[in-house]
């Protein structure tokens, strides 16, 4: 009798050992966990995520990599990790351009950034700047709108490429403040930069990054950003609520998100890992230099703030009647 159950016993266990866990209970991460890039290497987007991959390697002991997938301004790599399997495994870096600003923008873009992604957590806030060549009388932006409405229809705002933080902060700008105003977009932001010093164009919105050195070195001036707090390198710098337009806030976010259906613990042990990773010195240093400032959130926090900024460059691109086909 004891042989018998001795037996049987043995066979139970075989038989539930061979039956798999559920794949949130298992030990995660097992595997290479890729960050996806829908940008090509080297902008601030992918900057952050090789700063995210590289933290997150050391602080969950597992392999992280980041993958650049370029095209259709973010939709490509961006509908990729929509359609991924939520499992952990596939996660993408994702700012205001591709999660606020392109399913709206972009008439081919096929996502929801309501629907298709797990928000995970913030990363890092970065301000638009509003940068004048020294020789523009304005000092505030009170200033900037009072020359605006004197002789409508003549300043000059130059930007990035339509679509972009920069261009779409001008048209923003130009709503809120009820102005005529001519806004002149450049290709890239060199060619921007470059009429911006010679004064051939007296304003601009813009990144900070490309802008920083000309502003310390006396040859551009920061008249305002356009967070709601000021950047930290620039703590003389006033916001726009600040300096003549109440309520102004266009700043682009940065944080981490993975397909819809991700499993929650999964979704917590990141988050716990990157607030960890924003109170590192290195990190804040490392995002200063990209022109932002750290910042955390919950999931859920970070799925309030995606719906709230949709929401808001949804209506500025409908109303303005932006289109890329």
């Amino acid at each position: 009798m004891c042989r018998w159950l001795i037996a049987a016993t043995a066979i139970v266990a075989a038989f539930t050992s061979s039956i798999p866990a559920p794949v949130e209970a298992q030990s995660w991460p097992s595997r290479t966990v890729t960050i996806v890039v829908p940008f090509p290497p080297g902008g601030g987007v992918d900057v952050l995520a090789r700063i995210a991959a590289e933290r997150l390697s050391a602080g969950m002991k597992a392999t992280v990599v980041v993958e650049n997938r370029p095209g259709g301004g973010g939709t490509v790599g961006t509908r990729a990790v929509a359609k991924a399997a939520p499992d952990g495994y596939t996660l993408m870096m994702a700012h205001t351009g591709t999660i606020a600003i392109n399913p709206s923008l972009y008439a081919n873009a096929n996502y929801d950034p309501r629907k298709d992604f797990t928000a995970i957590g913030m990363i890092a806030s970065m301000p638009v700047a509003l940068i004048a060549h020294p020789s523009f009388p304005a000092k505030t932006v009170a200033d900037v709108i009072a020359i605006a409405r004197k002789e409508p229809g003549k300043l000059n705002f130059g930007t990035s490429a339509i679509g972009t933080g920069g261009y779409l902060t001008a048209e923003y700008f130009k709503s809120a403040a009820n102005l005529q105003m001519q806004i002149v977009p450049y290709r890239g932001t060199a060619p921007l930069m470059n009429d911006l010093i010679g004064g051939h164009v007296p304003v601009s919105f813009g990144v900070l990054p490309p802008a920083m050195g000309n502003i310390q070195g006396g040859k551009l001036r920061a008249i305002a950003v356009t967070g709601t707090q000021r950047f930290s390198l620039l703590p003389d710098v006033p916001t726009a609520a600040e300096s003549g337009l109440p309520g102004f806030d266009s700043v682009l976010l940065y944080g981490l998100i993975g397909p819809a259906g991700m499993p929650r613990d999964i979704v917590e042990r990141l988050n716990q890992e990157l607030r960890a990773m924003a109170q590192t010195d290195l990190v804040k240093q490392r995002v200063q230099a990209e022109g932002g400032d750290v910042m955390t959130s919950s999931p859920e926090e970070y799925a309030k703030d995606i719906d709230r900024e949709e929401a808001k460059w949804s209506t500025l691109i409908k109303k303005l009647n932006l289109r890329v086909e």
